[in-house]
């Protein structure tokens, strides 16, 4: 029985392994078919495709058969059977991007002004503007860069403190129409050591034509140190303070001479903080100067000047600090300004002709004044001045003409008109005997004055309303007052009723107070100029 049964279980399992090994042999067979069906379906698709391309090749191309170049069709992998075991697939890990390191930025080159560039920043030219670097180099080398180009700007940029020692922007070969556009600040030195033995100016613009400064920024001149360490004795003091007396009669004529150990040691030459000589239509609007050590801002010897929106700031104080100064300088138009000073806010020179000034608040300084003219018996020209709309307060004089004995030539053709006083001490003044020395003599020759009108001049005064001392070989012709209305105010001088000498002219209305010591009409006999003396 055992022997018989295992047989039959050998023959059974022979029987299993036939089978297993056909169904092997079978499957493998139809793998292969499956395998050479899918090559013969492959071939015959590429023939088919070969062919197709070759008879479109024989039709005109269309935008859609223009591409060259045909991507291989992706093989993909057959899904599997059912019931076939599906291995798991490693996930695709993909490496982590390599960080990319940035290179450090490379150093800031200083700007250069492009190549037909027309603006010319100072700080492209090396200026710090921290207002303690000399800057004086950089303001040099943009002006000579701006200097080659018409209508060219130089640009001083705003929330900058520039450290300007004296400089020259001058002319005559730079091209015309440079504007200056100041909107930082520019500040003077103060040490001793950058103005040698003392310089006239400390910024000066020569011999240009076109040259327009303008722009919201400040020039300082710092000028403390020079007011403080001043001389009395060697600085001229306005002679118009003899005028005014104190009601106790203490004041000194001159203050006490400084010990000299109080100095600083600046030079006894004190600069003009921005000047301009020889050049023809100059225009400054916008800007302030303030502070300088003397005249703030001086037009020499120019021709077609525009002076608006200006701001000149300085105390009252503040010895012989000019607000704006003209000499030999003709066709001149100011306006729209306030100016504020220790001497004149508005100074017309010698050599003065069609000068405008309108819309201009004078106050601290000494009013608006023709001259002085004709120092050191030189002869003097002033013709055509219009001094109107002006408003004055706490000056030391109004509207004032004065001039040297001694001196030759003429002051003509002048009105004030429209001026509205608050406490000036001298509102309407004419001195022929100007010195502003310790002692002048006495001299025969003088400045002819004639043609001078005063219309509309009211307010307040506090020490005397009208000042005319002509000359007696030169009185004062041709002088006409109307709309005259000045009132007292009593403050701490003596007061004092109008004073005239050798006046003539003609009240064309009443006045306040009553000036009759005016002579109507023309003086019997007046002096006579040499041919040479004449202004033509």
């Amino acid at each position: 029985m055992i022997t018989r049964e295992s047989q039959r279980l050998r023959s059974v399992t022979i029987m299993i392994l036939m089978v297993i090994l056909v169904w092997s042999v079978t499957l493998q067979t139809c793998i292969a078919r499956k395998g050479r069906h899918w090559r013969h379906h492959h071939s015959s698709s590429s023939s088919s495709s070969t062919l197709s391309d070759s008879l479109s090749s024989k039709k005109p191309k269309s935008h859609h058969n223009s591409h060259s170049h045909k991507s291989k069709p992706q093989l993909k992998t057959p899904p599997p059977k059912s019931g076939s075991p599906v291995l798991p697939q490693p996930p695709q890990v993909q490496p982590p991007p390599s960080p990319q390191v940035q290179p450090p930025p490379p150093a800031p080159l200083p700007l250069q002004p492009l190549e037909g560039s027309q603006e010319f920043n100072v700080l492209d030219f090396g200026a710090k503007g921290d207002g303690m670097s000399d800057d004086t180099e950089a303001f040099e080398a943009a002006w000579a860069s701006a200097c080659k180009v018409e209508a060219s700007t130089m640009v001083i940029p705003p929330d900058y403190i520039f450290l300007v020692g004296p400089i020259s922007f001058s002319g005559p070969y730079c091209q015309a129409n440079i504007v200056f556009q100041l909107d930082g600040m520019i500040v003077a030195p103060t040490d001793s050591e950058s103005w040698g033995r003392g310089l006239l100016w400390w910024i000066e613009f020569t011999k240009l034509k076109g040259i327009t400064i303008q722009g919201n920024g400040v020039i300082d001149g710092r000028g403390t140190g020079w007011w403080q360490q001043d001389n009395p004795f060697d600085y001229p003091v306005d002679d118009d303070f003899k005028l005014i007396v104190p009601l106790n009669n203490t004041v000194q004529e001159r203050p006490p001479m400084p010990i000299r150990s109080e100095l600083n040691g600046m030079p006894s030459i004190k600069p003009t903080a921005l000047r301009f000589y020889g050049s023809i239509d100059v225009t400054v609007t916008g800007i302030t100067i303030q502070n300088s050590p003397q005249c703030h801002l001086k037009f020499d010897n120019c021709v077609q000047v525009l002076v608006h929106d200006v701001t000149v700031s300085s105390p009252g104080d503040s010895p012989n600090t000019d607000g704006i100064h003209l000499q030999n300088t003709r066709d001149v138009m100011i306006h729209t300004s306030t100016l504020a000073c220790g001497d004149d806010c508005i100074s017309i020179q010698t050599g003065c002709s069609n000068v405008y000034v309108h819309n201009v608040n004078c106050g601290p300084g000494h009013g608006i004044s023709i001259g002085s003219l004709g120092k050191d018996s030189t002869k003097a020209c002033v013709s055509n001045i219009t001094v109107r709309d002006v408003v004055m307060h706490n000056t030391m004089t109004g509207v004032r003409i004065k001039t040297w004995q001694g001196g030759v030539g003429s002051v003509k053709g002048v009105l004030f008109s429209n001026i509205q006083l608050t406490e000036v001490q001298l509102p309407i003044v004419i001195d022929q005997f100007y010195c502003d020395h310790r002692k002048c003599r006495n001299q025969t020759s003088a400045v002819a004055v004639e043609g001078v009108t005063y219309e509309k001049i009211r307010g307040t005064y506090t020490v005397k309303p009208v000042h005319f001392a002509c000359s007696d070989s030169f009185p004062c012709v041709d002088v006409q007052l109307s709309g005259i209305e000045l009132k007292p105010v009593q403050l701490q001088y003596h007061m004092y009723d109008p004073f005239c000498w050798k006046a003539f002219g003609l009240l064309n209305s009443p006045t306040v107070p009553p000036i009759d010591c005016l002579q109507i009409g023309k003086p019997a006999r007046n002096g006579v100029h040499t041919d040479h003396d004449i202004c033509v």
